[in-house]
């Protein structure tokens, strides 16, 4: 139909008080009194309420109304009416209701379910109000961090999901057989991702990555989408600046275009408002010793848990850079510190409000030599980096990149508990459907 508008269309008052059009969607809700039926009518766009009034649209259609159940779909015709007491500022006044197809024993009601239940029904669950907020911030996010590199001139790099070797150690790597030979799921597009930077300057990769990491946590998902920069020239100091701006640009860009969707989540803004660079930047030892005066036992040398970055970032009001790790807890292509030669050229990025790590980056191995010794320390098949190896043989340069989770990204804007609901078919140790 050529008047067939969308919801936000209206909401966005890009059609005028009192004209004719046509809505197409599902029922989201229903409540009727009397010789009145108001339906919330969800089109994807948004939700609006349609008044189907008896004597206008006469028994029949009115009996349609009537028996609309929830997630139905159905298309209305009528008058646009601005109303302030109703969702959204607008109402529609129905003259006409055709009912499309009509759901029968919808599985998620009003009343409280588990979460197991909802993600059984998760292509269902994402139907509902909290789970469309959080996807919308999901694309806002996707579409940021997208804005951002390109606005800087960086070039999108796409890199491989099959892969001869492992990125980030061999106990997470899920492997498959590739014709005759052995392949692995990609842990991180990092690796190729330099060899972009050899060519291009500076570069990013984003897409899918997996780690066969057998965790129950909120914090961990075996299948992710993760964004990788990388530039060349660039050291640690540079890595930590590019960091900060890009995290402060996504979530300054989440509060001004996506303030209804935080509000209808319930989210403080207050706490996502502090995000701004700079940083506060903390050397690992001094970390140390925040976790113990936190009141938690901890041995320096070691890699940080959840309740140590909890206990780090409870001092700050905005994310909080941690760097200079213990070279030994973290991956090989990792350069060392020639002042500090047990510490890496590392760098963390943690979130407020306990949600923990959302960076990991580091100034990469640039030498040659060094780079095979630490393949071969780490028990890692030599021939399967010769390529990787290739880029110190030929103009190696120092450069740096970090890496950013997009669902740990958008459970901590929409400050939710787990990441399964940050991804919208979420893949865990126990779950591979729908």
């Amino acid at each position: 139909m050529r008047n067939r508008v969308y919801i936000d269309n209206i909401f966005r008052h890009e059609i005028a008080d009192g004209t004719e059009v046509t809505l197409k969607g599902w029922l989201y809700n229903k409540r009727s009194s009397g010789k009145l039926v108001f339906l919330l009518l969800r089109d994807g766009t948004g939700t609006i309420q349609c008044t189907v009034y008896k004597p206008t649209v006469g028994d029949d259609m009115f009996g349609v109304a009537d028996k609309i159940a929830q997630e139905s779909s159905f298309t209305i015709t009528g008058n646009i009416h601005k109303d302030e007491r109703a969702p959204g500022g607008y109402e529609i006044q129905v003259s006409r209701v055709e009912l499309i197809h009509q759901a029968v024993d919808y599985p998620i009601t009003p009343k409280e379910h588990g979460p197991e239940f909802l993600m059984d029904n998760r292509h269902l669950w994402l139907r509902s109000k909290n789970q469309h907020a959080i996807m919308r911030i999901r694309h806002t996010v996707i579409k940021a961090i997208r804005d951002f590199f390109d606005g800087r001139g960086f070039t999108l790099v796409d890199t491989p999901i099959f892969t001869p070797a492992a990125c980030e150690g061999t106990t997470t790597l899920f492997e498959t057989e590739y014709f005759d030979s052995k392949a692995y799921l990609a842990q991180s597009g990092q690796l190729y991702a330099e060899a972009g930077a050899m060519a291009l300057g500076k570069v990013y990769c984003f897409g899918p990555t997996f780690r066969a990491e057998k965790s129950k946590t909120r914090r961990h998902l075996t299948e992710f989408w993760m964004v990788e920069p990388e530039v060349a020239f660039n050291d640690l100091y540079d890595n930590m600046e590019l960091a900060e701006d890009f995290l402060e640009y996504i979530v300054q860009t989440v509060l001004r275009e996506r303030a209804q969707e935080l509000n209808i989540l319930e989210r403080d803004t207050s706490k996502l408002a502090n995000v701004k660079a700079p940083f506060p930047r903390v050397h690992y030892e001094e970390a140390v010793k925040i976790i113990r005066e936190s009141g938690l036992p901890f041995e320096s040398g070691n890699d940080f848990g959840a309740p140590d970055e909890a206990a780090i970032s409870a001092k700050y009001d905005r994310p909080v850079i941690v760097h200079h790790y213990p070279a030994a807890v973290k991956a090989f292509y990792m350069k060392r510190d020639p002042n500090e030669p047990d510490k890496a050229l590392a760098m963390d990025i943690l979130a407020p409000e306990g949600y923990g790590e959302i960076v990991g980056g580091s100034q990469r191995e640039d030498d040659y030599d060094t780079l095979l010794q630490r393949i071969k320390e780490h028990d890692l098949p030599p021939e399967a980096f010769d390529w990787y190896l290739d880029l110190r043989r030929y103009g190696s340069v120092p450069h740096a990149g970090f890496g950013l989770g997009v669902e740990r990204t958008v459970t901590w804007i929409c400050g939710i508990q787990h990441l399964r609901e940050a991804i919208p078919f979420p893949r865990m140790i126990h779950r591979l459907k729908p």
